[in-house]
């Protein structure tokens, strides 16, 4: 056998595009290249983009640890209209005038109510399941089931940017979070905080524990490189491990 038709072991870095969901990422990888064992380390929703970690090799067996790293997004979130989804794709539910909505309104809501210890419900358009349903399952059969609150917390939520409108003012963030963090949720819940309803209308994954942004290479050029080249962008585990990267 070759060396070139050993996996490498470790986590490959990669920045996701819009539109793409996570998993096709996985298969995409696996038949380009030959790789055996494949797996990521934190999904991204479709309509998002940025930093996935790709696991290769011995990589998927500390799966947990890379899953398990702190988060840091960026984003925007759109003002004046809940959605099925809690983002740009979903149906709207419900619409308010946000000619009022200041800035310093949305800070002192997000340090009210949104930074620390918090317990967050997890959206019915997610993979979540419930007696072994996914629940987007559920969703698009237009049923809606309990879901149990789970604990987060929110290191760091700030305004970036924010552009008044009558009726759909927009603000970009930036949110350092634990695991599990569900952004959509986080802009949905701030907008009924308001009282003006809101959705999650574009994110960015720029950190995913030690990780950033910075070492993931765009998945188009990717599939453009040699397995060789594919191979040098890899993480080895142990230096993943001990941050030395």
């Amino acid at each position: 056998m070759s060396e070139l038709t050993i996996d490498p072991d470790g986590i490959l870095p990669v920045d996701k595009p819009v539109g793409m969901p996570s998993h096709v990422i996985v298969t995409t990888l696996r038949r380009k290249f030959g790789f055996v064992k494949v797996g990521h380390g934190g999904t991204l929703d479709p309509d998002a983009t940025g930093l996935l970690l790709i696991l290769l090799g011995k990589g998927t067996k500390i799966s947990d640890k890379v899953m398990g790293g702190d988060k840091t997004y960026t984003g925007t979130i759109r003002f004046g209209a809940a959605t099925t989804t809690q983002d740009r794709l979903g149906d709207i539910t419900e619409e308010h005038d946000t000619g009022h909505l200041t800035e310093a309104d949305i800070i002192a809501a997000i340090q009210r109510d949104f930074v620390g210890d918090l317990f967050q419900k997890p959206p019915m358009y997610s993979a979540v399941k419930i007696a072994g349903q996914p629940l987007y399952k559920l969703a698009v059969r237009g049923e809606e089931c309990e879901r149990e609150e789970r604990f987060i917390h929110i290191y760091k939520f700030t305004i970036t940017a924010f552009r008044p409108d009558p009726v759909r003012a927009e603000a970009d963030f930036e949110v350092r979070c634990t695991k599990g963090t569900y952004i959509r949720t986080l802009a949905h819940d701030l907008g009924q905080a308001l009282g003006v309803g809101a959705h999650l209308c574009a994110l960015r994954r720029t950190a995913s524990g030690k990780v950033t942004l910075q070492y993931a290479t765009p998945f188009a050029d990717l599939l453009e490189m040699p397995r060789v080249a594919v191979e040098h962008r890899v993480i080895p585990c142990m230096n993943y491990l001990e941050g030395s990267f």
